[in-house]
């Protein structure tokens, strides 16, 4: 018997259920085209849909779930040679997508071409195959439990006291396993409204934030065009402080951020951690205390530890040691689609080795402070954290947007530069910015070179890519 991600029956027929710009559906409508697609997909293995942000993507989904199929994600935005890697690890039976969607000719052709491959599902085999983003090698098809899927959810639920009176509102690409589980497939778990708004503005979250909304699903890089805009726009201000809750996710928010966003709204973001591997591992409660730069204790169940370089196991909680993030619990994915040596390296005595760094406070609360290899620089015998050379050029007011990463250096091994990017009409020059770093951190974690950039390059999370940054620097040095 498949763990019931969605029970549609048992919501009220009449309720919203969700708005996209192309149109609405009650939940009464949205179980009853979702039923029919799913009697037709039950005869199918895996089921691949493109993952436009519209009403017939909530059906399909909704369906794969309730035929219990494992759905593959589609990135509408992703290049061909990525989706063809997709495509062809992931092998779906069917592909979900309509003519007018605009996806290139191969999956069209796979949406034309159908191959039923049924089996018997039990309650821990896999509901979601989603694919990350490939930073270092090919992307990996991440296999994703039903029963995880669904206890993460009402872990998170029972965290941010999510209920079934909620409106939901988000922007956020569907594909991702944020906007996909946290924004669309938890909405519809717990009975919700979820609107979302299409392609993410300012101006297209003021009229249901004002209006309806009570929890908005962002990542920082919105929440930084949101506040933009809230300083120029009163009415943006007043939709930041109409919602019950700010979530925020896909990397902290700056320090810099969080006060702005109280300065401006009065309010403050409730942060959370985790990774396609272990969806949501820790979330700020709307009780903590307010921590910019923390991003919460682990959600229940979910069990995280901080290890040094060698393995051994930190016992500090002093918001000061840095650590790799390893996790265990119900949250964790069930391995890379057929890939069992890059699962077996994945963990280390049944923890999931992140990759990620952190600190951790006394509570329990953790702090990210890069990735390893990224974002741990040794620097003249002292281990400094990008993020936090990062978070303290932020609070600088010419600077919009930093980035750090380490290159080589024959004295100290290797030293600190930084990527700026300068907010409009302001100036700063390099000494400038290094000495307001010093003067918020030791002088060891000061940046040693800046190079001032017009934007950074992001994901369609808005993640930097840090590796874009690091060949350009290796292509100057060359």
């Amino acid at each position: 018997m498949s763990v019931p991600l969605l029970d549609l029956a048992r919501i009220p027929p009449d309720r919203l259920a969700v708005e996209f710009p192309d149109g609405s559906l009650t939940y009464g409508a949205l179980h009853e085209r979702a039923a029919a697609l799913a009697a037709e997909l039950a005869g199918f293995e895996r089921v691949a849909v493109w993952m436009s942000p519209r009403v017939d993507t909530a059906v399909r989904v909704a369906a794969v779930a309730l035929a219990g199929a494992p759905l593959v994600p589609l990135n509408p935005g992703a290049a061909e040679r990525e989706l063809e890697h997709v495509l062809r690890d992931s092998d779906p039976g069917i592909v979900l997508v309509s003519p007018d969607e605009g996806a290139p000719s191969g999956v069209m052709e796979r949406a034309r071409s159908p191959r039923p491959g049924h089996r018997p599902r039990g309650d821990d085999e896999v509901g979601l195959i989603v694919y990350t983003s490939g930073t270092t090698g090919p992307p990996k098809g991440v296999e994703m439990r039903r029963s995880a899927m669904a206890s993460n959810m009402d872990a998170l639920a029972s965290a941010w006291e999510w209920t079934a009176d909620d409106v939901v509102c988000q922007a956020l690409p569907l594909f991702h396993a944020y906007g996909l589980l946290v924004g669309l497939l938890g909405p519809l778990r717990f009975g919700n409204t979820l609107i979302h708004t299409g392609r993410f503005s300012p101006e297209a979250l003021v009229e249901p934030l004002l209006s309806r909304a009570t929890i908005l699903l962002a990542v920082p890089t919105m929440y930084h065009r949101l506040l933009d805009a809230a300083e120029e726009d009163p009415r943006v201000a007043g939709a930041l402080r109409a919602p019950r809750i700010l979530g925020s996710g896909a990397g902290g928010m700056p320090q810099a951020e969080h006060e702005r966003l109280q300065r401006v709204a009065g309010r403050r973001v409730l942060d959370r951690y985790g990774m396609t591997e272990t969806l949501v591992s820790t979330a700020t409660r709307p009780a903590d205390e307010h921590r910019p730069g923390f991003s919460g204790r682990p959600l229940p169940g979910v069990e995280l530890r901080l290890t040094h370089d060698d393995g051994s196991v930190i016992t500090e909680s002093d918001s000061e040691t840095i650590g790799e993030i390893e996790v265990r619990g119900p949250n964790l994915f069930l391995g890379y689609l057929g890939n069992e040596e890059a699962t077996r390296a994945a963990f280390r005595d049944g923890w999931f080795r992140t990759g990620d760094l952190a600190v951790r406070a006394p509570d329990g609360a953790i702090r990210i402070m890069g990735r390893r290899g990224t974002d741990l620089i040794n620097s003249g015998g002292y281990r400094i954290g990008a993020g936090e050379v990062e978070s303290a050029l932020l609070d600088h007011s010419a600077v919009s947007e930093a980035a750090v990463l380490a290159e080589p250096d024959p004295d100290l091994g290797e030293r600190i530069v930084a990527w700026v990017a300068l907010r409009e009409g302001f100036t700063a020059t390099d000494q400038e910015l290094m000495d307001h770093v010093g003067s918020l951190l030791a002088r060891h974690k000061r940046p040693r070179r800046i190079v001032f950039v017009d934007a950074l390059p992001r994901n369609t999370m808005g993640k930097v890519l840090k590796r874009e940054l690091r060949a350009d620097a290796q292509r100057v040095a060359d």
